[in-house]
Formats: structure tokens, C-alpha cells, sequence
């Protein structure tokens, strides 16, 4: 009688338990990282927005600041630019109705004051909160980036 070569059963659901140990330390640390690029392309977006809603003021003066994502967003359709349509935004940040979701984050422009707008607010929230991200931030026309260290808009820290 031959006796045949291989592994044995027992040999092979202990490779298997290994490796799902492994995996089991692994996956955390994969979704902090996660979160964390969420949360700086989040702040990274902020800074575009607020960028964007200068250059819109320059621009419109009459207006003074856009009230919405979408006023600082490309033409649909590759119509002209305007003032409804600045172009200034790509269509992920500048999408038809706020909020605009991007990398986990819901960004909207809030709380606009005057005519002309004067001044306005920027929050962006995560999606879903301890999965996309762990802090909102807010911003508004100074520009400084402010967090909530609960996800919410109740912005108290700057971001250094």
C-alpha cells in the first residue's frame, strides 16, 4: 500500500486559523486608516470649497459668496458659466442638491447672511459616524477649519 503525501486535514484548519488571527488584527487598523484619508480628504475638500467661494465673490460681486455647492459647480451639459454655474467645482463637490457627498463626508454651505452674502458656513459630517469618519468640521469665510470631535457641527477645535 502506497502512502500518499499532502497535508492533513488538521494541518490545513490550522493555516487557515492563523491566517484569520491575522486578519483579525489587521482589519481594525485597515478601517482607522480608512477613516483617517476620509477625514483629511475631507478637510482637503474644506479648503477647495473655501478657495472656490473666494474666487466666486471676486467674481459676483453683486452676489458676494454662493449660498450653494451647486452655484460654485461646472455647467451641466458643458453650457457657459455664470453666477448659477461658476464652475469652480468639480460635479462630486458641486452636485445637484446639498448635500454633496464625497470620500464619507455630506458637505453643505449653511447659514448665509446678507445680500450680497457676506458670510456663510461650510459643514461636512460623515456619512456614517465611527465608519467614514470620526470628527465634523466646519469652516466659514476667514477660513478657519474648525472640528467637533463627535461628528457633529459643534466646531470648537482648529485644525493646526
Amino acid at each position: 500500500m502506497q502512502r500518499q503525501s499532502g497535508f492533513s486535514l488538521i494541518e490545513l484548519l490550522i493555516v487557515v486559523a492563523i491566517i484569520l488571527v491575522i486578519a483579525a488584527m489587521a482589519i481594525p487598523n485597515l478601517l482607522r486608516s480608512k477613516m483617517s484619508a476620509n477625514e483629511a480628504s475631507a478637510v482637503s475638500s474644506m479648503r477647495t470649497i473655501a478657495t472656490a467661494q473666494t474666487t466666486y465673490a471676486i467674481s459676483y460681486p453683486a452676489d458676494g459668496y454662493a449660498d450653494t455647492l451647486t452655484k460654485l459647480a461646472a455647467p451641466s451639459g458643458g453650457g457657459s458659466v455664470d453666477s448659477n454655474h461658476a464652475g469652480l467645482l468639480d460635479w462630486v463637490l458641486g452636485c445637484a442638491s446639498q448635500p454633496c457627498t464625497k470620500s464619507g463626508y455630506q458637505f453643505s454651505i449653511v447659514n448665509t447672511v446678507g445680500s450680497p452674502i457676506n458670510a456663510y458656513e461650510i459643514t461636512a459630517v460623515p456619512q456614517m459616524l465611527g465608519t467614514t469618519g470620526r470628527r465634523g468640521f466646519c469652516g466659514n469665510q476667514v477660513p478657519i477649519i474648525t472640528y467637533d470631535p463627535n461628528g457633529g457641527t459643534a466646531c470648537t477645535t482648529e485644525i493646526q
